[in-house]
C-alpha cells in the first residue's frame, strides 16, 4: 500500500509499510516543564500499541525537571494512587525521523486518564482543548516562535576530536557542580548580532542545526547570531498552532542533542548571564477563517474613526482578541515566566516587557501589533513578547489562544492606550499595570479564586500547575546562593 506523503494522513494500516526497514521506534510526550520524556520501543511493541495507546508512569507529572517529587503531592500522580500509569496516545501525524540518531522513527504522544478522558495537565491536550473551542466557531489559529539561546563550550577533554563523545552537556552540568558558573566559556566572546563571520567559526555545528531542523520537521526560516557572547536566535516557520507548539518543543530537543555532539551546550534559561540581555521566546499568533483561510485580524477597509490610531487596520475580532490577552496576561504569568530565573529577564531597560502594554510595531511592549502599513494585511498578527526561551510552548500558545478567545466571546474592548514610539515601558506614559516581579507573586495571582486562568483552563489544571510552581519557589527559598555567601561571609 502506498504511504501518504503527508504524515497527517497516516493511519495504523500504513505503519508496517512505513516502518518496514526499522527495528525500533522512539516515542515521547511533553511534561509540564516542556521537556520531552520518552523511550525507545521495539517495532513489534510499537505496532501493538499504535492504535490503543500504552501505559506511561504518571510520575512524569509528579516530579520536577530533576526528577524530585513535588513536596506537595498533586492529584495526577502521588503515593495514594501508587504513581499509577496514565495512557500515552500516539499521534501518527507527528511522525518524523531523528537525523542525529540514524533516522530512528519518532512519534509524539498525548496523555490521557486511564478511563480515557483528556489529562488536565498534559500540555498538548491543553492546547488541543483550546483549539476545539475556536474550531467550534469556525476559526483556525496560526503561530510562530522565535528562540534566543546562549551557547557554551563543554569542558575540554583529552582528545581534540570534533565529535568527542566525552564533551557534552552532561559533562557541562558535572563541571558546574565543582566550578563557578562564570568559568564556563562562551562559544564566542563579545556582542555581535547578525554577524556573518561568527557562524563560520563553528560552521559545521551551525549548519548541522539548520539541516537537522529541516530533517526533523521543525524548519527554521531565520537563523543568526544575536547580540551577546555566543548568543543565537532562530525563527521557526509559521504554521498551524498545534503543529507549531510541537515544532517549538522539538526544536529545543534538536538543538540540545545536535549541539552536544559538537561539545557545545545551548542554554535556554531566561537570564544566564548578569548584565546582559536575556533569552526571549516570542510567540506570534493570528486567527484564520477555516473555510476561506482569510486572516481574521486583517481589516477589509481602514477604520476612519478607530479608538486608537494603532488599530486602524486591525479587525474587530483582532481588537477583542487583543483586549482579552491584555486583560488576562497578569493571571497567566507563571506560564509565560515559569521559573525563578524568568523574572531576572523581566526587568526595566533590558528590552523586555514589564507591564501590561501594547503598541503597533513596539518592540518594548508586552504585545507588539504587526499590521499595515509595515506588514501586508495577510501578515497581521500579535507578537507576545513576555515569554522567555525557558517556557513550555504548548502552555504559552494555549494561554494566548484561551485569553484571546475569551476576549472575543465577551466582546472586550482594549483597556489601555498603546505605547507610542519612544515611550518607555514602565514610564509615565505606560498606563498598564506592572507584571509580577517574581514567581511567588505570579503564582499566588494565578492560583487565587476567580482568576482568569481558572476561568479559561479549569481548576484541575490550575491547581496542578500552580502546585508545580510552588515546589520551584520552595526550592529557591531553601537555596543558599554564591552571592549571599560572598556578600555576608566576612561582614555580618
Amino acid at each position: 500500500m502506498p504511504i501518504p506523503d503527508d504524515p497527517a494522513q497516516l493511519t495504523p494500516p500504513d505503519l508496517p509499510t512505513l516502518l518496514a526497514n526499522d527495528v525500533s521506534v522512539k516515542v515521547g510526550g511533553v511534561d509540564i516543564d516542556g521537556i520531552i520524556r520518552g523511550k525507545l520501543m521495539s517495532k513489534k511493541k510499537f505496532l501493538s500499541i499504535a492504535q490503543s495507546g500504552f501505559g506511561f508512569c504518571s510520575v512524569i507529572f509528579g516530579w520536577d525537571m530533576h526528577d524530585q517529587t513535588y513536596f506537595k503531592e498533586l492529584k495526577i500522580s502521588n503515593k495514594e494512587n501508587g504513581y499509577r500509569d496514565i495512557v500515552a496516545h500516539v499521534d501518527l501525524a507527528s511522525f518524523r525521523r531523528i537525523p542525529w540518531e540514524s533516522d530512528v522513527p519518532f512519534f509524539l504522544c498525548s496523555f490521557q486518564e486511564p478511563e480515557g478522558q483528556s489529562l488536565s495537565a498534559c500540555p498538548r491536550s491543553l492546547l488541543e482543548r483550546q483549539c476545539d473551542k475556536i474550531d467550534a466557531k469556525g476559526y483556525g489559529a496560526l503561530a510562530g516562535a522565535e528562540y534566543e539561546f546562549f551557547t557554551f563550550r563543554a569542558p575540554e577533554a583529552r582528545t581534540t576530536s570534533t565529535h568527542d563523545s566525552s564533551r557534552n552537556s552532561s559533562a557541562t552540568a558535572t563541571f558546574l557542580q565543582r566550578n563557578p558558573v562564570n568559568d564556563l566559556p562562551s562559544l564566542e566572546q563579545g556582542m555581535f548580532g547578525y554577524s556573518l563571520t561568527r557562524p563560520s567559526h563553528n560552521q559545521e555545528w551551525y549548519y548541522s542545526i539548520y539541516n537537522n531542523c529541516i530533517k526533523f520537521r521543525c524548519d527554521i526560516e531565520g537563523w543568526h547570531t544575536e547580540s551577546g557572547p555566543g548568543v543565537y536566535e532562530a525563527a521557526l516557520e509559521y504554521g498551524e498552532i498545534r503543529e507549531m507548539a510541537d515544532r517549538a518543543a522539538l526544536f529545543k530537543l534538536c538543538v540540545k542533542n545536535t549541539s552536544s555532539q559538537y561539545g557545545i551546550t545551548p542554554c535556554f534559561m531566561a537570564k544566564p548571564r548578569e548584565g546582559l540581555p536575556g533569552n526571549s521566546g516570542h510567540v506570534h499568533v493570528s486567527l484564520t477563517d477555516k473555510k476561506t483561510g482569510a486572516n481574521l485580524f486583517a481589516r477589509e477597509k481602514v477604520d476612519p474613526n478607530p479608538p486608537f490610531e494603532d488599530v486602524r487596520h486591525l479587525s474587530d475580532v483582532g481588537r477583542m482578541f487583543l483586549a482579552g490577552v491584555l486583560d488576562g496576561l497578569p493571571d497567566v504569568m507563571p506560564i509565560v515566566a515559569p521559573t525563578i530565573n524568568s523574572y531576572k529577564r523581566l526587568v526595566e531597560n533590558f528590552w523586555a516587557p514589564v507591564t501590561v502594554s501594547w503598541g503597533l510595531e513596539h518592540r518594548a511592549a508586552s504585545i507588539r501589533l504587526i499590521a499595515p502599513p509595515t506588514a501586508p494585511p495577510k501578515g497581521t498578527r500579535f507578537e507576545v513578547r513576555v515569554a522567555g526561551a525557558d517556557t513550555n510552548p504548548h502552555l504559552v500558545m494555549a494561554a494566548i489562544l484561551a485569553l484571546g478567545f475569551r476576549g472575543i466571546e465577551k466582546k472586550m474592548t482594549i483597556p489601555i492606550p498603546p505605547l507610542g514610539k519612544g515611550q518607555d515601558v514602565g514610564g509615565e506614559a505606560d498606563k498598564g499595570q506592572r507584571l509580577a516581579k517574581n514567581l511567588k507573586e505570579a503564582t499566588e495571582r494565578m492560583k487565587r479564586q476567580g482568576s482568569v486562568a481558572r476561568e479559561v483552563f479549569g481548576d484541575d489544571f490550575v491547581e496542578h500547575f500552580c502546585g508545580t510552581r510552588e515546589h520551584e519557589i520552595r526550592l529557591w527559598d531553601e537555596a543558599v546562593t554564591d552571592w549571599e555567601v560572598k556578600r555576608y561571609i566576612e561582614t555580618v
